[in-house]
């Protein structure tokens, strides 16, 4: 068998055991690995078309409730200043996903596996804690968001509404039966919902267009100012998500790639980065559509600032909004709310599974790994809820931290992803060109820096 990029078979590991050791197997989700036929002689739009889908898993996680919290807070306090950090956030996103999905293609294993390959069992155990607290992190946004959605369209209790959402365990296992296509396909179409709305709700307010573009160009006050910098990290944590390039790095061999052939693999990635750029595009305009709506309905008014109770209540409120003011709008923002909740919960349980089988090489049945990581995510916030009963805002203040975890444990996934798809021995002549390497690492070096600067600056030490 070929060195390189040319990886060797995965053996299977039998179906009956409730644990199992994937120390055998070198496929990543086994259960799609390859499944999805790549046809040969097509045309640009088909091909392109047989590789879209991914990328729009991928593009979920950009817009999750943890997204909606930070930006809608970014544009409530600092109006239009933080456009500039979603700019920014969103493409190295795009950078490191296109990293991710090559990663994938050309070795035939995920960032999970290949971490554990090249470091000790005690560096990989403590990497895959950090992990999994990244996504008990996102599933704390998905689970409050979601319950905040019930509460809002069906008037449930929110601690009623937690425990609903934290039954969606059995939502990815029958979605899986239908096939990954149909898993693509309902996951683009939440997208599109959520598209719809906030373009629609923007168009109604009327933001400052000269203001709005200016709002890109980044400024010295998002470091200085340590709540701009807290907000803006946030949008950091919950734009770049950690477990999302362990996710990309894996769903983009669902696609069935012949590796021993070089043209084969130059395609899948080149059609693969096209549809995680369009994806992520998508999800920079929506991060961006939410902080343009906190900066027109809520910067320099007497509200309470950046929550969804709020932003809710205020579209219905014409002495808030003015003339735009409508009860459909505050529905078809719970909507939108309930949508993107539920369709990061598949990312979310994907990454799960990623992550327990490469790092510690087991695998158990899904519906017991999402069972499992519910419970602990959920643990916490249904604690906030019930100490803090009817207080919304409280419980939204974990939801902003958990964005900000985020971005403390995002280093721990790019240091890896980029010193592998560096790696020539590894990648080949698919290894990363000289400005994808530098531009990701001086990306890696000024994230941990903004976060050890935060950090000081929390414990007085600046």
């Amino acid at each position: 068998m070929k060195e390189g990029f040319y990886m060797r078979e995965s053996v299977v590991a039998p179906k009956h055991k409730f644990f199992e050791t994937t120390e055998g197997s070198n496929k990543s989700l086994d259960e799609v690995n390859g499944s999805i036929k790549v046809p040969k002689d097509a045309g640009f739009w088909r091909t392109l078309m047989t590789y879209t889908g991914p990328g729009v898993l991928i593009a979920v996680g950009y817009m999750d409730p943890g997204n909606w919290i930070t930006s809608i807070a970014g544009g409530a306090q600092f109006k239009y200043s933080l456009l500039s950090v979603v700019l920014i956030s969103s493409l190295i996103a795009m950078l490191l996903q296109s990293m991710a999905a090559r990663l994938g293609i050309v070795t035939g294993k995920d960032l999970a596996q290949l971490t554990r390959e090249n470091t000790s069992k005690r560096v990989g155990f403590g990497l895959w804690i950090i992990t999994e607290l990244a996504i008990m992190a996102t599933d704390v946004a998905e689970i409050i968001g979601s319950g905040i959605a019930l509460e809002l369209l069906f008037k449930i209790p929110l601690v009623v509404g937690i425990l609903i959402t934290s039954a969606d365990v059995l939502l990815l296992l029958v979605l899986m039966k239908l096939g990954f296509r149909k898993i693509e396909a309902i996951v683009a179409t939440l997208v599109v919902v959520i598209l719809g709305v906030f373009s629609y709700e923007v168009f109604l307010s009327g933001p400052q267009m000269s203001q709005l573009f200016a709002g890109y160009l980044p400024t010295t006050h998002i470091v200085t100012n340590k709540s701009m910098l807290y907000l803006a990290l946030g949008i950091v944590g919950a734009t770049v998500m950690p477990h999302d390039l362990y996710l990309g790095s894996s769903i983009s061999q669902t696609r069935a790639v012949d590796r021993s052939d070089r043209k084969a693999v130059a395609k899948a990635i080149k059609f693969t980065t096209i549809d995680s750029n369009l994806q992520l595009t998508i999800a920079f305009i929506v991060n961006s559509l939410l902080l343009v709506l906190g900066a027109a309905l809520f910067f320099g008014t007497h509200s309470t600032v950046g929550r969804f109770v709020d932003l809710f209540n205020a579209l219905s409120n014409s002495s808030i909004v003015g003339a735009i003011a409508s009860p459909v709008l505050s529905m078809l923002f719970a909507v939108a709310l309930l949508s993107s909740g539920q369709s990061s919960t598949i990312t979310g349980t994907l990454s799960g599974q990623i992550i327990m089988e490469g790092f510690i090489h087991l695998r158990m049945p899904m519906w017991a790994q999402r069972l499992l990581t519910r419970l602990l995510s959920v643990t916490p916030v249904l604690i906030f809820a019930i100490y803090y009963h009817g207080n919304e805002a409280k419980i939204e203040n974990l939801l902003t931290f958990s964005q900000v975890f985020l971005s403390v444990a995002l280093p721990f996934a790019i240091v890896p992803l980029v010193k592998y798809t560096s790696d020539k021995r590894l990648m080949g002549e698919f290894v990363n060109k000289a400005w994808v390497k530098y531009s990701a690492w001086i990306a890696t070096v000024v994230l941990i820096g903004l976060n050890v600067y935060l950090i000081a600056q929390t414990l007085g030490i600046l």
